[in-house]
């Protein structure tokens, strides 16, 4: 197992403690338009330089040990090319052959924060996805700290395609953290679409659409650098000319490939707005480099209807995930086939099932207690309502152990709780990996 720690022989002088960039509020803030035209002639770029703050990791004990293990020992990465040496049309083209050769994965993992660990995505990838974002890595804290390294990533052979997430505003700090990972991921990620508080007081994600001299310079420094292709994760804007003109500026500056999520930085709730597919589409049609889409997507029948009205290259599901993982392996909730009972089927599998093979794979690729808690309640969320006696048990456990966690499993059983998931009876919906993909390309 490849593990992120495995920075350990890094040496830094700062203090081992996580810091987060204050927002600094941007007097332009809702000038979109004049910021993206000023980001094509930027020539330097000014950030923030707020205060740090401390931030406690005594709840990053990790489930079992983990080995150290040297990155920079066991790879030597090629040699970077620069953006500025290729033209357009090769960058292009690059970019392209890049996503080829993984396979033109469409049923992706979008990141999570705490969620989308090592575990979670393995889980997911027995049950269809084909490639997988980790949860979003602070850079600054990545560098500076190697407690938030030895925990917050891990991966192994079998963990591919992947692309690992940064958060970032300054670009030198962001290249420094993400030339560590490089030769374990097929792409480099920028998140330029949380939309969260902390995202605001950090400056970082969908907050630096207000300072697009910046998203560019970003994106340039690791297209210049990096031997692997850098990829980025946007939010739309409330006005479609001006998601337009963002997905070209981050196309020329050297992405080479772009997430869509259809959503304004506003619009946080997805169960409250729906995800603009339209938006979605006109950023396929006005690029070149592959397109992901992100929202609305809680069942195979959305990814294939996504697929279809946006021409995207690939479907990435969130939330929808962390309750059924078995997703892209053609299986619902019972919330999804409302309406749909006489073309559905119970699926063979409940979310019991699932927890236990999470549990299986944490076990044997170690992570944080506070990352099994958190998928603990959203994948028995269904059963401790019917029993809130056991939810109460297991929130009283100061210290959960593995065996704690499989007898609270047969506990629900012995009680005679069961959620199934539920299949289609269409040719659509298959629970087999391979044929989860081939379904989606050949509907």
């Amino acid at each position: 197992m490849l593990v992120s720690h495995e920075l350990m022989k890094f040496k830094f002088n700062q203090s081992p403690l996580i810091c987060f960039l204050f927002f600094k509020p941007n007097p332009n803030h809702q000038k979109y338009s004049s910021q993206i035209n000023r980001a094509y002639m930027a020539t330097s770029v000014v950030t923030p330089n707020p205060p740090s703050i401390e931030e406690d990791l005594n709840d990053d004990k990790l489930c079992s040990s983990i080995s150290s293990f040297s990155l920079n020992e066991t790879q030597n990465p090629p040699e970077s090319v620069s953006v500025s040496s290729l033209d357009k049309e090769g960058r292009i083209e690059r970019a392209w052959a890049h996503w080829k050769k993984l396979g033109e994965p469409k049923l992706i993992v979008a990141p999570m924060v705490d969620n989308s660990e090592l575990p979670f995505r393995m889980l997911c990838r027995k049950y269809g996805a084909t490639a997988a974002y980790t949860p979003m890595l602070h850079s600054r804290i990545f560098t500076e700290t190697e407690k938030y390294r030895t925990t917050e990533f891990t991966t192994c052979k079998e963990d591919r395609p992947l692309f690992v997430q940064f958060c970032a505003n300054n670009p030198d700090t962001l290249l420094e953290a993400a030339q560590v990972v490089a030769p374990h991921c097929d792409y480099v990620d920028i998140n330029l679409g949380c939309p969260q508080r902390i995202a605001r007081r950090g400056y970082y994600g969908a907050f630096l659409m207000d300072n697009l001299p910046l998203v560019k310079s970003l994106v340039e420094k690791l297209a210049q650098n990096l031997p692997v292709p850098v990829s980025c994760k946007i939010r739309v804007f409330p006005k479609l000319e001006d998601t337009l003109a963002y997905a070209r500026m981050l196309e020329d500056a050297g992405c080479a490939l772009l997430a869509v999520h259809g959503r304004t930085r506003d619009e946080k709730d997805g169960r409250k707005f729906r995800a603009d597919w339209s938006a979605i589409k006109a950023v396929k049609d006005a690029v070149r480099i592959p397109v992901l889409a992100n929202g609305n997507v809680r069942h195979m029948e959305d990814v294939k209807n996504c697929l279809k009205d946006t021409g995207v290259d690939g479907v990435l599901s969130a939330e929808t995930l962390l309750e059924n993982p078995a997703l892209f392996a053609g299986f619902r909730t019972a919330e999804w086939i409302e309406g749909e009972e006489e073309s559905t089927k119970v699926g063979g599998i409940d979310q019991g099932d699932l927890l236990v093979d999470y549990l299986k794979l944490c076990e044997k690729y170690p992570v944080p207690w506070r990352m099994i808690r958190s998928h603990v309640h959203k994948l028995l969320g269904d059963w401790f309502k019917i029993h809130p006696e056991v939810r109460e048990d297991f929130n009283k456990q100061s210290i959960l152990t593995f065996e704690f966690l499989y007898d609270m499993v047969n506990r629900l059983r012995d009680l005679g709780t069961t959620v199934p998931l539920y299949v289609k009876n269409t040719g659509l919906e298959v629970s087999a990996n391979n044929d989860s993909e081939n379904a989606v390309r050949d509907s």
